[in-house]
């Protein structure tokens, strides 16, 4: 074991935290020659939080210590406390049941169109008018996200993700019990609300649960949830709504959310808010070139998926000709694929996310174009959609993790801002979807149009990629 010359206490808090570094004496100008200590991803003594970034907290450290200049925030107990990660078991369990909350969410945000031709014939209005509740709940992601998270994010995140789910399960309450066109289109608005927020908050708490090279897993496993929806949670509750009534489809998410809650409160560990955020610190993400490019993006390129998938339902009946029962079995070739891409986006993405995101959307382009050419044959229709849907779970957490990188502090906005853009997607496909069928062009049509919003996304994703090639020139 070397030693040095610097002696101070200070100097040997620096040097656990640091790990095999040499930090310059701020009055001697000698160079610290470190022992050997854990690696530093597991040193002791500092909270692994937001996604493993301790260089906030050392700088931090270092300018009380030495006067450095880099950060002059005050150290908080959240940067430098006893490291308490959960054991394996626990935190598996924790991500269960943040996955489970987004199973709830899933669940709701899919099931409506499963269900849209019996939602139109019960509130007694046409299928591409009913397809407006769509968008209202994709309003409510965009406008709950940004402005939920930033004024909640000095609160607890396990309370928090708590809350909003339990928000998320009274909105589908309300959607139950209302009755006509515009009180379904409010209870969904109000459903939509905590939908990204939620899971901005239960990725960043996903990923404090792990090192931080496997965030990219993490985070996946929490978006798998939403996967998993679409195989057991939406083909289950539509059948629920063929049988029982639509309204049933929507009470059944109540009970999920509020058994994913319960389970959170017992599994996910406790983890403070950060005492110094404000509202204008999170929402300066938006600042950033690349949050702007990456949101872009998705607003425009995951339009495509919605302007099919929104109206697989008519698609099933009226162009490949099956009859309503088959419904269900294409909802589950969505689900599959969904699954199928939520699982490989996490290594993907820990592996290189740009590939990940422009493979993603160039494929969804083919598919797209291939589908309208073989809606009306039973097997390449539902081939389709199983693929259609593996490729946007790719696509979506792809730009999660590429927000929350270039979100910078903002981490638990970028994340939530990915739902914001999705559910902007989702109203933007639902809606020209609505208009090319209403004018005439048949259920085929909106995948002609979803090609054409990939394309665009896909163009604005690699701009954002060149112009940020270019700043690092």
């Amino acid at each position: 074991m070397e030693r040095d010359d610097c002696v101070g206490g200070a100097d040997r808090v620096l040097r656990v935290l640091r790990g095999r570094q040499c930090v310059p004496h701020a009055e001697s100008g000698s160079s610290l020659v470190v022992v050997d200590v854990p690696h530093p991803a597991h040193a002791s003594g500092v909270r692994r939080h937001r996604f493993g970034m301790r260089s906030r907290t050392l700088d931090r450290l270092e300018a009380q210590l030495f006067g450095s200049t880099r950060f002059t925030g005050p150290v908080t107990a959240l940067d430098i406390a006893p490291h308490r990660t959960p054991r394996a078991r626990h935190a598996s369990l924790a991500i269960l049941a943040l996955a489970l909350g987004g199973f709830a969410i899933g669940t709701t945000e899919f099931v409506t169109m499963g269900l849209l031709s019996d939602i139109a014939d019960g509130i007694d209005e046409s299928i591409p008018t009913t397809g407006h509740i769509i968008t209202a709940y994709a309003f409510g992601v965009v406008v709950g996200a940004p402005v939920i998270v930033a004024l909640g994010a000095r609160l607890p995140l396990r309370e928090l993700a708590v809350g909003l789910i339990v928000a998320l399960g009274v909105g589908n309450a309300f959607t139950a019990l209302a009755d006509g066109y515009v009180p379904v289109m409010l209870a969904r608005f109000v459903a939509g609300l905590p939908h990204g927020a939620y899971f901005g908050v239960a990725s960043l708490l996903a990923a404090s649960l792990v090192a931080p090279e496997r965030r990219g897993r993490a985070v996946s496993r929490v978006m798998l949830g939403l996967s998993a929806a679409t195989v057991a949670g939406v083909p289950a509750s539509t059948w629920l709504g063929q049988a029982l009534g639509w309204r049933a489809a929507y009470w059944a998410v109540l009970a999920i959310a509020l058994v994913a809650g319960a389970l959170m409160l017992a599994f996910v560990p406790h983890l403070p808010g950060n005492p110094h955020a404000s509202v204008r610190g999170e929402l300066s993400a938006l600042k950033r070139p690349q949050v702007l490019f990456a949101v872009s993006s998705g607003m425009v390129g995951f339009g495509g998926l919605f302007a099919m998938y929104s109206y697989v339902n008519p698609i099933v009946t009226d162009v490949t000709d099956l009859p309503r029962s088959a419904i269900p079995w294409f909802l589950l070739a969505f689900g599959l694929g969904s699954m199928l891409g939520s699982w490989l986006a996490g290594p993907l993405a820990d592996w290189n996310v740009p590939r990940l995101v422009t493979g993603g959307f160039v494929a969804t382009i083919f598919v797209l174009l291939v589908f309208h050419q073989t809606a009306h044959l039973v097997v390449p229709a539902i081939a389709g959609v199983f693929a259609i849907g593996a490729l946007g779970s790719l696509v979506a957490i792809g730009l999660q993790i590429r927000l929350m990188d270039a979100a910078g502090d903002a981490q638990m906005l970028g994340a939530a801002l990915n739902h914001s853009a999705l559910n902007v997607a989702n109203g933007l496909g639902a809606w020209l979807g609505a208009i090319v069928i209403a004018d005439g062009f048949g259920y085929r049509a909106p995948s002609l149009v979803g090609a054409g919003l990939a394309v665009a996304g896909l163009l604005v994703f690699l701009v954002g990629l060149v112009v940020a090639r270019r700043s690092r020139t």
